[in-house]
């Protein structure tokens, strides 16, 4: 079963502010989130499918 976060946890843990997560959150960007209650959760493979698409679409350098 995978894990839910609250934007305090995946501030913690991912190294991404909380105000950030907020804003991506706004404008519709950033990783998927819901509301489940009264809080917004994360579910940890959406997050890190969302690290892996950004490190997808920026990654440069490193062909031999």
């Amino acid at each position: 079963m995978d894990e839910f976060l609250t934007t305090n946890e995946v501030e913690a843990e991912f190294h991404i502010p909380a105000s950030t997560l907020r804003y991506f959150r706004h404008i519709d960007a950033g990783p998927p989130s819901f509301r489940l209650g009264r809080r917004v959760v994360y579910r940890r493979s959406g997050i890190e499918t969302w690290i892996s698409a950004q490190e997808a679409a920026t990654t440069r350098g490193g062909k031999e």
